[in-house]
Formats: C-alpha cells, structure tokens, sequence
C-alpha cells in the first residue's frame, strides 16, 4: 500500500478530504525506516513531529536513575506516534520511543501541520480528534493503574491488542502493568488453565 493509502486509511475514519487536499496533505508527510532499538524520539529531544507507523512497533519507555526502564506505551502499525507533551509545549521529551522491531514511519513536522491546519481547516479538526483520542487513552490508562488489579489490567490489554504477544516481549508487557515477569506468567497459566 503506498504513502496516500495508508494515510487515507488512517484519518478517512475522522475526516473526509478532497483528492486535490489529500495529496497536499500526503506531500508533507516523509518516511523514515527505523531500525530495531533505534529512536523515534529521545529523551530531552524536543518532539516537534508527528509519525504514522507504517509497520513495525515501538515502545514509549522512561529511564529510571537506577537505569531500569519504565514501559509506558505501546504503538503498532496504523497508530499515531509522538510526545504530546512535550510537541505542544515544544519542552524536551520526558521520555524515549525506540522501535523494538524494525519499523517504518510517516512523520509531518509540526510547522508543517500548523501551515496545514491554516491551508485546510479539516487538518485541524483532524489534529483535535488525534489529540482527544491520545488524551482519553492517557487519562483510561490512568484509571486502570489506579483501580484495577494486574490480572483485571492484562485482561483489558489483550482486548485492546490481542496481537501484542506476538509482537512484544514479555518483560515489556509485565514492566508495562506495573508487575514481575513471574507474575504475568502466573496470570496468563490462571486465565488459561
């Protein structure tokens, strides 16, 4: 599938454009090969991008002072990618997204989707729907943490991504809901057995 149908297929759901306003949309878009354990974004870069993963996953993950890694997120093929936070403060990321399997990107620059959103206004709205989405993600995320259990919590991660095991190593998906290795592995012979 080329460049124009994979966007298409990921902002037709949220917005209709026109033939003439797709392509001009498209054209700001360049690809980006990322291979396995490289960055999509680093730690005190400031994420002034957006990316369309074309294929491949990444992973959102924070380096503790102890130099353990904290899993934040996951993002597989069809997802946004990039650090809200830190592209709509233009502040240095808190944060690194590093590819865990070689992955491939569409990335626009943020000065080109604010000249976008002047030249197109349903860029715009695009860019909102993107947003509200990552922001109710983040703040559901939130609330699991906050009052479900790790099996209640693994349970909705497999309704969410039923692929995942298949694309993330297991210490990614136990450091990701917060729990041992051992743990996960108990859980998943519970639900199992």
């Amino acid at each position: 599938m080329d460049k124009i149908q994979k966007i298409k297929k990921s902002i037709f759901p949220i917005v209709s454009l026109t033939d003439e306003e797709l392509l001009i949309f498209c054209n700001a878009f360049k690809f980006k090969t990322i291979k396995k354990n490289d960055f999509f974004l680093k730690e005190g870069q400031v994420c002034d991008y957006i990316g369309l993963l074309t294929s491949g996953v990444v992973i959102y993950i924070k380096t503790l002072e102890n130099g353990d890694e904290a899993t934040i997120h996951f993002a597989f093929e069809g997802d946004w990618v990039n650090n809200n936070l830190s592209r709509l403060n233009n502040s240095p990321s808190f944060m690194n997204i590093k590819a865990i399997k070689d992955s491939e990107v569409l990335i626009i620059k943020q000065e080109d989707i604010n000249q976008l959103y002047y030249q197109i206004p349903k860029i715009e709205r695009l860019g909102r729907i993107l947003t509200e989405h990552a922001f109710i993600k983040f703040v559901e995320q939130t609330i699991e943490f906050q009052t479900l259990t790790a099996k209640e919590r693994y349970e909705n991660l497999l309704k969410s991504h039923p692929e995942i095991f298949q694309k993330v190593q297991l210490y990614h998906i136990a450091n990701y809901l917060g729990i041992a290795p051992k743990s996960l592995s108990r859980i998943r012979k519970e639900l199992i057995g």
